[in-house]
């Protein structure tokens, strides 16, 4: 598959079948993601892996959460709130057979002093979110769907997530990644901007 395909073929995928992603598969991934560019060369992500059912279901049961709280956040009515319940919790959107969160050690930096401290959270998580690509576009290689994951940073959910994970504070939550194998062939939505809507030569 030439990369110009799957990167017009990745789209957000919110259902899955519940059929098992092959570890060797999900290992392929990971190789996929830390071939990306990283700040510094520090290489300080860390992937976190969930597959057993009972973790599963707690990771599975944080996202629902964050949802709830990321649309109370934008005061969605509460008729709008149950559907979003139902949606999760009867039509299982969000829960696949796998899980991979991303974090990053914030201890691991180059920058000494704490006047760089937002800037190396930045390079850090610029070189996660790089990783995060290049493990959704490998995904399509292998037939496999994937959606970011950004509602669990609200504070306390990340801390249940990274505890468990079984990492220290040091560790920062990017964000979590569902992978597995989509329900229907969804097709990529377009963007409502166009190419010249964003670029600017000067």
């Amino acid at each position: 598959m030439e990369l110009d395909e799957v990167i017009k073929k990745r789209t957000s995928v919110r259902y899955f079948k519940e059929k098992k992603v092959p570890k060797e598969t999900l290992l392929e991934l990971i190789k996929a993601a830390i071939r990306a560019p990283t700040a510094s060369g520090l290489e300080n992500w860390r992937f976190v892996v969930f597959e057993s059912p009972e973790v599963r279901n707690r990771v599975y049961r944080l996202i629902a959460d964050g949802m709830v709280e990321y649309y109370r956040a934008v005061n969605l009515p509460e008729d709008k709130m149950e559907k979003l319940r139902t949606r999760m919790y009867e039509d299982g959107m969000y829960r696949a057979p796998v899980y991979v969160a991303v974090f990053i050690d914030r201890n691991v930096r180059f920058l000494k002093g704490r006047e760089y401290d937002e800037l190396e959270l930045l390079w850090s998580v610029e070189s996660a979110a790089m990783a995060i690509q290049n493990l959704m576009l490998k995904a399509v290689e292998f037939g496999l769907g994937t959606v970011y994951i950004g509602v669990t940073n609200f504070r306390g959910i990340d801390e249940e997530v990274r505890k468990l994970s079984g990492l220290g504070e040091g560790h920062y939550l990017v964000g979590i990644i569902p992978i597995g194998y989509p329900q229907e062939d969804r097709a990529p939505r377009k963007r409502r901007k166009s190419v010249e809507d964003v670029v600017e030569f000067l």
